[in-house]
């Protein structure tokens, strides 16, 4: 079985799974603090728009959906801000429109579309070392932000009244904050695919979240998860002859399930040992 190291497409979705994974883990973690992960999925199926329209100028689908999910983030920040009682609606406006967007430019291009599947499902498979090396920039980029604002984003993430009182730029930050789910969403287009964008970034870090006691130490955890679940996942896609996408999601989905059953017994149990040295 391990012949297929051999091979550059099986190394490089490797190393895609891992590069992913790391994205994941950071960004995955403030959405789940935040609790963004409606707003990441509108962002994710709006980017679709770009894909379309990508096609439709004769341009990188993928430069298409960075910009137009680029768009669909700041009016977000702006909704955000400004329509809050109406946020949870105006969410699914934008995430309806953009799959209908990409799908009108689609079908108004002339020609056929071949690897439309690829960016809706993902095909981690298929992924080039140009691309491997675009998502070190990105994620480069991603570290290097996260690093620099980490004790103001963390302040923003928790206590947002608190930030605002501080003088941070609240504003400044959120619209940041999107931009860094943008990043992270093109990157994993080509591993997860638009549809299951939002699951990899949002299993790991709440799967992480039950035993990180801090932010930095949920990050940890969440990278680790991702890259233990984007291994297996390509492994059994290989093995079996099935989507690797999916795959890695449904992995995911189960050591989440895992981790709640594990903590669920875990609790049951000590309430026992309790109840025991009370009755004692």
């Amino acid at each position: 079985m391990l012949e297929i190291l051999e091979y550059s497409f099986f190394t490089n979705a490797l190393l895609a799974g891992v590069l992913a994974s790391v994205v994941c883990g950071i960004i995955g973690s403030y959405i789940v603090v935040r609790q963004m992960v409606s707003v990441s999925g509108g962002i994710a199926h709006a980017s679709f728009g770009g894909v379309g329209m990508g096609y439709w100028l004769g341009i990188d689908p993928l430069l298409g959906a960075f910009c137009f999910s680029g768009i669909a983030a700041l009016c977000t920040g702006w909704l955000m801000m400004y329509a809050r009682q109406q946020f949870d609606s105006l969410i699914g406006v934008i995430w309806a429109g953009g799959m209908a967007i990409g799908v009108v430019f689609i079908a108004i291009t002339p020609g056929f579309a071949p690897d439309l599947f690829t960016y809706l499902f993902g095909n981690i498979l298929l992924v080039t070392r140009t691309y491997l090396i675009i998502m070190g920039l990105l994620l480069f980029v991603v570290i290097a932000i996260v690093v620099v604002l980490y004790h103001r984003l963390l302040a923003v993430s928790f206590d947002q009244e608190y930030s605002q009182s501080q003088g941070l730029a609240f504003m400044a930050l959120n619209l940041l904050m999107l931009l860094l789910i943008v990043i992270a969403i093109v990157i994993l287009i080509r591993v997860v695919g638009i549809i299951l964008v939002i699951a990899l970034l949002s299993i790991p870090a709440s799967t992480a979240r039950q035993y990180a006691g801090s932010l930095h130490q949920m990050m940890i955890y969440a990278i680790l998860i991702g890259i233990f679940c984007s291994t297996v996942g390509i492994w059994l896609s290989y093995l079996w002859n099935i989507p690797s996408g999916a795959t890695i999601i449904l992995v995911a989905l189960v050591v989440y399930l895992l981790s709640i059953l594990q903590k669920t017994l875990v609790l049951r149990r000590y309430r026992d040992i309790m109840r025991y040295r009370n009755d004692s």
